[in-house]
């Protein structure tokens, strides 16, 4: 049985980034760049105004006040999007908006608070410096500039800004198809009443959205009945239909626990089964065919946590993303927690974060066993009491991962 540190290292080192596709800059957000962006003009491409004003020689108004103003014919307007013709000279200017191009012979824009009078002449009322409100020409961005990198994250920023230079469509690695396989006879669907010894089917819910959550796309295959038959036609389907293939329940050693042997049949490559921890001890991992099988157990909690701390991070790498965990913060853990003695196992506890002071402080979400899925609503970080420790005493330092702050920052 393997260490949590191992069980995940033997999935990263199998998690190969995905091919590069085309989309839409309006599908693009979140995903990581396959190549370098490149500008292919100055940005922005003329000198324009950044106010409403008069665009005027700054030498002209150098000795302007209140109580000395200037006076400034004003040669025409000029609106944004409909540069006009005229020429700036000594002692005119023209009416401007904001984002106009600027005319020509003018060098700084007077904003229209600092001027009075209206129409053909007007007065100004406070000296400007050249370049004073003025955008030039290739101030954000350069012609031939790089204004994204390859392997970046593509947020709301990037997006504008690849639209600004006309980039519209972009090559990002390709997001990961997840075929989420669900077992149980004993499941129901959320909106079924369960009849004598049947629950609700929690887990395909929960695992969607996590697989959303990431950026993937989840694709849930109908419940699947506790036969080796159906086993082996769901693991068929889910293979013909995803990058990545991930089950809850059945991989356990019971008599209805089919996964294992159905993937064995397959001829899929078991690299481990059973890692040393808390919730999760029954999770597996094949290689099949070109396809990554993550086996999770069916305990809700167990499978959230086993997707949060390994699926996560795998499709993280799958999508070409060099930050693949989620914030690592030393905790007080206010409750402590006690080890049975000879436990070897990695305990993740849900935990509520809070800052207090220059200190982060954790608190237990109540019970902890892996069919409480409340402790994982209540929770926003997972407290990991390593194998190697022996508990945390009341208020003693603990690893946190916050999970519900992106991996990026």
């Amino acid at each position: 049985m393997l260490s949590v540190n191992e069980a995940l290292a033997a999935i990263l080192e199998r998690a190969n980034p995905l091919p590069a596709e085309e989309r839409d800059l309006d599908e693009a957000l979140g995903r990581v760049l396959a190549e370098d962006a490149v500008a292919r003009e100055n940005l922005p491409p003329f000198s324009n105004s950044a106010m409403d004003g008069f665009a005027m020689r700054a030498s002209d108004v150098a000795g302007a006040s209140a109580h000395d103003p200037v006076e400034i014919r004003v040669l025409a307007d000029q609106p944004a999007g409909s540069p006009v013709s005229v020429r700036v000279r000594p002692g005119t200017g023209v009416r401007i908006m904001t984002g106009a191009q600027m005319p020509a012979g003018a060098d700084a824009v007077v904003p229209v608070e600092h001027t009075a009078g209206s129409g053909s002449a007007v007065q100004v009322l406070r000296p400007v410096r050249p370049g004073s409100h003025v955008r030039e020409a290739g101030e954000d961005v350069r012609a031939g500039e790089r204004v994204a990198a390859r392997g970046q994250v593509l947020r709301p920023a990037e997006l504008g800004l690849l639209a600004a230079i006309g980039s519209v469509r972009v090559r990002v690695v390709r997001a990961p198809v997840v075929a989420v396989v669900t077992t149980g006879d004993e499941l129901v669907e959320a909106g079924h009443m369960p009849g004598p010894g049947q629950i609700r089917d929690a887990n395909i819910h929960s695992l969607c959205a996590q697989v959303r959550a990431v950026g993937a796309t989840p694709v849930p295959l109908p419940r699947v009945r506790d036969t080796h038959e159906a086993v082996r036609v769901a693991l068929g389907q889910a293979w013909d239909a995803a990058d990545v293939i991930v089950t809850n329940g059945g991989v356990s050693v019971g008599e209805w626990d089919h996964v294992r042997a159905v993937l064995e049949e397959l001829g899929a490559r078991q690299v481990f089964w059973g890692v040393r921890q808390k919730p999760g001890r029954p999770m597996a991992f094949w290689e099949w065919n070109g396809r990554l099988v993550l086996g999770l157990p069916g305990n809700p909690v167990s499978c959230m946590v086993c997707f949060e701390e390994y699926v996560r991070p795998a499709l993280r790498k799958m999508m070409g993303h060099r930050l693949l965990h989620r914030p690592v913060r030393t905790a007080a853990l206010v409750d402590g927690f006690a080890k049975e003695s000879g436990d070897l196992r990695t305990h993740f506890l849900r935990v509520v974060a809070r800052e207090e002071g220059s200190r982060l402080v954790v608190t237990s979400t109540g019970p902890q066993g892996s069919g409480v899925l409340s402790s994982m609503v209540r929770a926003n970080a997972l407290a990991v009491v390593t194998g190697e420790s022996q508990g945390v005493l009341p208020g003693g330092d603990v690893l946190v991962h916050l999970t519900e702050l992106p991996e990026d920052r």
